[in-house]
């Protein structure tokens, strides 16, 4: 049994470990394909664009200008001067907030494609080949799947880690994060398929804190910290409730999955008695959740991130449209995210256009009556309403004087985007990844006309390519790939 006695001892002894600290030369190893020198921060001045802010003081500007200066948004206006700025034309483009993921497992970004017919879905895919994992293979993957993301015009990501297998496999995924210069949440979890009755590695967390995040971090404040807690579908009540206190003693910010299928064995109510809900604490999916579990969630501020293929697909509590509109009614803070890349790319542009069709009221339910989904909303959901939920709402999400500079560029002379119209319409109706010709993070380019410039692409691909075979070999079944002439195999 977990006492208060053991519990207060525990943490006493994580708080108070000395661990080894090794320095980055020594997981130089786990660096398979480090990303290309990124532009330095520079002083831009974006012209003539059609500027959706997402701030309700500013709203969308049918031609602005927007003034970058040192990482960060100086000024947004009317033919704004600046002398010795390099000048970036976005006429017939729309500039935009960098989009946000807040819960994607990118370890298993390069098993994208494993899943199959037969039976071998998700889980299946996941539970034969998450023990395979080297910390090689998981900085690889989370390369890969960042240097997506930026293609994608994701800016921001909830890097959720939950086959975190060894101290070595978490600093190739901090690697990872180092070589890309996105802005994440790195969110220390567990081994896939960790006992129920065992704890995460809470130790290790501590180490990662001062390692990675004290004096001398190498992130330069785009990423931050948190906790992958596995909730009560993965982990023992006992256990669970143990590591919510051990959590809450770290003054992190955390995250935990609840269900997705019935039965409901959370309970926000009861979670909120208990003080673990807040501003801190993501909970994704949760389409089983009752009217009391969004009320108590509203009450608390605790934000909501809703995997929109990931609930079509897995959630089997009923029609996941209802349980959206459900929690819009409760007034949750509704961000977006892929899940994980074999159940749904991560392009936020998708996400935010089949939100945007399944979010309609239907005939003898709860939500008839209501008002359908607008676009200008479920653009708030893929950029504002996820910076807020990872904590990062007065830096990033909005293009608003004195936040970072995060933005993109969407070109809307392609031809699936002219001619243009009402501009929100256009980037939820018909925009994708090929049409962004511009990627900034914190005032630096990491996509310029409509190519990755920040990332060594073929070396990141060639990586992953190689990761996957030895995985998909080490696994077997139906996953033993053919002989593969660049792969090793």
């Amino acid at each position: 049994m977990i006492t208060r006695r053991r519990l207060s001892r525990t943490v006493a002894a994580i708080t108070c470990a000395a661990v080894p600290m090794p320095s980055l030369a020594q997981h130089a190893g786990a660096v398979i394909a480090r990303s290309t020198p990124a532009a330095s921060r520079g002083t831009w001045l974006i012209r003539n664009g059609a500027v959706i802010t997402v701030d309700p003081a500013l709203g969308t500007l049918p031609r602005a200008d927007i003034l970058v200066q040192e990482g960060a948004i100086a000024a947004i206006g009317e033919r704004l001067q600046a002398p010795g700025a390099e000048v970036i034309d976005a006429t017939d483009m729309i500039v935009m907030p960098g989009l946000i993921d807040t819960h994607y497992h990118m370890w298993s970004a390069l098993g994208r494609n494993f899943t199959g017919d037969g039976g071998f879905g998700y889980f299946a895919a996941k539970n034969a080949t998450s023990p395979h994992y080297t910390p090689e293979d998981s900085y690889a993957s989370v390369l890969l799947g960042l240097a997506e993301l930026a293609n994608a015009g994701i800016t921001t990501v909830h890097n959720w880690s939950n086959n975190t297998r060894s101290p070595a496999h978490a600093d190739a995924e901090l690697q990872a994060h180092r070589d890309s210069l996105l802005r994440a949440r790195f969110a220390y979890g567990h081994p896939d398929l960790l006992d129920r009755e065992a704890l995460i590695d809470f130790a290790d967390i501590v180490r990662v804190r001062r390692e990675w995040f004290g004096d001398g971090a190498p992130f330069e404040g785009l990423v931050h910290l948190g906790v992958n807690l596995r909730g009560m579908s993965q982990s023992a009540p006992e256990v669970f409730h143990h590591e919510m206190a051990m959590f809450k003693s770290l003054g992190l910010p955390g995250a935990i999955h609840a269900g997705q299928s019935p039965p409901n064995i959370n309970d926000a109510a009861d979670y909120e008695r208990r003080g673990y809900l807040g501003p801190d604490l993501l909970i994704c999916h949760y389409v089983v959740g009752s009217d009391e579990d969004f009320a108590a969630m509203a009450r608390t501020r605790t934000p909501l991130s809703f995997a929109t293929h990931s609930e079509l697909r897995l959630g089997r509590a009923g029609d996941p449209r209802a349980a959206l509109m459900r929690m819009r009614k409760a007034g949750l803070t509704i961000s977006l995210s892929c899940d994980a890349s074999s159940l749904a790319p991560p392009n936020m542009l998708e996400l935010m256009r089949v939100t945007w069709n399944i979010g309609v009221p239907w005939q003898d339910t709860q939500s008839a009556g209501d008002r359908p989904i607008q676009f200008a909303e479920v653009i708030r959901m893929g950029t504002i309403n996820g910076a807020v939920a990872l904590g990062l709402g007065e830096i990033t999400g909005s293009l608003t004087p004195g936040k970072r500079a995060d933005l993109i560029l969407i070109r809307t002379t392609d031809i699936n985007m002219a001619p243009m119209g009402v501009i929100e319409t256009s980037v939820v109706q018909s925009a994708t990844a090929a049409n962004i010709d511009t990627v900034m993070v914190d005032g630096r380019i990491l996509k310029r006309g409509g190519r990755l410039v920040a990332f060594d692409v073929p070396r990141i691909v060639a990586a992953a390519r190689a990761a996957s075979h030895r995985i998909r070999a080490a696994a077997g079944g139906v996953l033993t790939p053919f002989v593969c002439a660049d792969c090793g195999g």
